[in-house]
């Protein structure tokens, strides 16, 4: 009988784990965009863009209705929402940037810190919340999961917003 790997579906670690996968990726734009050709800027940019965008709509359309639901904290789940809808603001300023753009850089870097900060709270403030409130995370994983296979293609394949003037000065 073949032996297969168990995937993991807990909610918490598939989250936790798109954290890791986001930061790792800011930190090497960090260390390349002073060196790096716009086209290689804009294709790692591109892929964070992606990742974020992804990690967000999971988090709001199946996990942040969960954990709202069993933790009760509605400060706490206002104060995420709120910082994702300013983090999708920055992206779509970004995603409509030249890479050659003297604000391009700045920008991406102050996206990296604001989502290293929402990751602390998430990490430290709600995830904890959400453990205690012994919710079934693998079940919720699942549907993570399920989401980002099915819905994720578009977001991860580079889907960028109408209007995006690449090779041009456009700015916002």
């Amino acid at each position: 009988m073949p032996t297969s790997k168990k995937i993991e579906t807990n909610a918490l670690d598939l989250l936790m784990d798109d954290h890791k996968n986001v930061r790792k990726m800011f930190k090497e734009f960090e260390r390349v965009h002073a060196k790096a050709s716009p086209e290689d800027k804009q294709e790692l940019v591109d892929q964070i863009c992606a990742e974020l965008m992804m990690h967000t709509t999971v988090e709001e359309e199946i996990f942040y209705p969960a954990a709202r639901a069993a933790i009760e904290d509605d400060d706490l789940m206002n104060e995420a929402e709120v910082e994702h809808a300013s983090a999708r603001d920055l992206i779509e300023q970004i995603q409509l940037m030249d890479p050659s753009d003297p604000m391009y850089d700045a920008k991406v870097t102050v996206l990296g810190e604001y989502v290293d900060h929402h990751v602390q709270e998430e990490e430290k403030e709600m995830f904890p919340k959400v453990k205690k409130a012994k919710l079934n995370l693998d079940a919720i994983g699942e549907e993570i999961l399920e989401a980002k296979e099915t819905h994720g293609a578009g977001l991860l394949a580079g889907h960028k917003p109408k209007g995006r003037a690449r090779g041009s000065s456009a700015r916002t």
